[in-house]
């Protein structure tokens, strides 16, 4: 469970709160956490890896992918999967070793290495738990320029700078505030450990309230682009628009039922800190209240990595393939339609929208009034289970224009 209190616990001097909630039941909740990652891990990892040839639906596999979409996906995938290895890791050692807790104690502080696993582990939690709330931050604002841009490539490498350095930057600032002076020996009260709690939920509270804003404004750009094609919203056009909100919705949807229940168990557990007596009878449905939300966040925070890859590729089943023949091809595809053939035409960027049957015809339609495609959608739908678009860069395209049109340009100065 990626949760500041366990980095608090790591803390001798702990306060009352904290060790209410972890020192109630830890080998029950060490069970269930260490159970609910390892069906995450297995599940995500079963996800990513290649399928064989043939698996998916007819139009479904395989297919380029645009430039930035589905390294962003993929990467939250990542980080979410080591998220989980830390949690596995953490939570076999404490029922492994239960005794290794009794020795992160204000009595026994000459034995360092058990709080040096507690740092470590938590840390390890929270950086790649973190970077993923980045990187899902990123994935809003990226589908959001690319729609409004048209733009197929997106800086990545901001991405990366963005996401990581803030993540390291604000995980490392927020324990170091939290250890000082030192491990054995933390500094009480509330005003110290807000700073890393702050540190600890500012990402997540920044994809809760700014994506469904970058999501809703692109759904409204989409719907404009689609209307845009043929001057005209068809039923096609409005099931795609459809597919996408549903996207997003599933993808918001899996990160509040993961993490809300931390907000609302480090507001009940602020609450009680603030109490002179945690144990008054008149706290009971408060107490109970944060241990409920304690074992659903053991329980629900891991599963992200599973439901995140539901949410982005829907069940891939399987059907995996680990041929290396089938690697080789896959890699040589993804080289063959990221590069674009400066000999001539290149004819995978004329390739447009790659949809199920029922949106074939609109396909033909826009390839017949000879309209230029848009990769946005791609970014999109990509990983659709009821339907798959894929629409090539389109700044290719411009850059074929845009050399066709000096040519013409110098044609006709020559003329003259």
């Amino acid at each position: 469970m990626a949760s500041p209190r366990l980095e608090t616990f790591c803390c001798p001097n702990r306060d009352a709160a904290t060790e209410f909630v972890v020192t109630f039941q830890p080998i029950l909740f060490g069970a269930l956490s260490l159970g609910s990652a390892a069906l995450s891990l297995l599940f995500a990892i079963l996800q990513i890896l290649p399928k064989r040839k043939g698996y998916r639906r007819l139009g479904q596999y395989p297919l380029p992918r645009p430039a930035s979409s589905s390294r962003i996906l993929f990467i939250i995938s990542i980080c979410d999967i080591l998220g989980c290895a830390g949690i596995m890791i953490r939570s076999s050692v404490w029922l492994g070793l239960p005794n290794i807790i009794d020795h992160i104690s204000v009595v026994n502080n000459t034995d360092v290495w058990p709080e040096v696993f507690c740092v470590g582990s938590a840390m390890w939690i929270q950086l790649f738990f973190s970077a993923s709330f980045w990187w899902t931050f990123c994935y809003a604002v990226d589908v959001f320029l690319v729609v409004k841009t048209s733009a197929g490539i997106s800086t990545i490498i901001l991405y990366h700078m963005i996401t990581w350095g803030l993540a390291v930057l604000l995980c490392v600032e927020g324990v170091a505030m939290l250890y000082y002076p030192s491990i054995s020996d933390c500094e009480q009260g509330l005003q110290h450990a807000i700073p890393h709690y702050v540190t600890t939920y500012a990402p997540m509270l920044l994809v809760l309230v700014a994506n469904p804003v970058f999501f809703n404004r692109t759904i409204s750009a989409v719907t404009s682009l689609l209307k845009g094609r043929q001057g005209i919203y068809t039923e096609n056009e409005r099931r795609l628009a459809s597919e996408i909100k549903m996207r997003f919705f599933k993808i918001m949807l899996v990160f509040f039922i993961c993490w809300v229940p931390n907000i609302i168990n480090e507001s009940l557990l602020f609450y009680l800190e603030m109490q002179t007596d945690i144990n008054d009878n008149s706290f009971r449905n408060v107490r109970n209240a944060a241990l409920i939300t304690w074992f659903i966040m053991g329980i629900l925070n891991p599963m992200q990595a599973f439901l995140n890859t539901l949410a982005f590729h829907g069940w891939t089943g399987f059907s995996v393939d680990l041929s290396l023949e089938r690697r080789r091809e896959l890699a040589w595809d993804s080289v063959s339609t990221s590069v674009p053939n400066a000999g001539g035409h290149n004819p995978m960027v004329g390739t447009t929208l790659l949809y199920q049957s029922h949106v074939q015809e609109a396909k033909k339609n826009l390839l017949s009034n000879g309209q230029q495609p848009s990769d946005a959608i791609s970014v999109l739908s990509e990983g659709s289970e009821s339907s798959t678009v894929e629409i090539h860069i389109s700044s290719e395209l411009r850059d074929y224009e845009d050399v066709d049109a000096d040519g013409e340009s110098m044609d006709n100065s020559v003329r003259h």
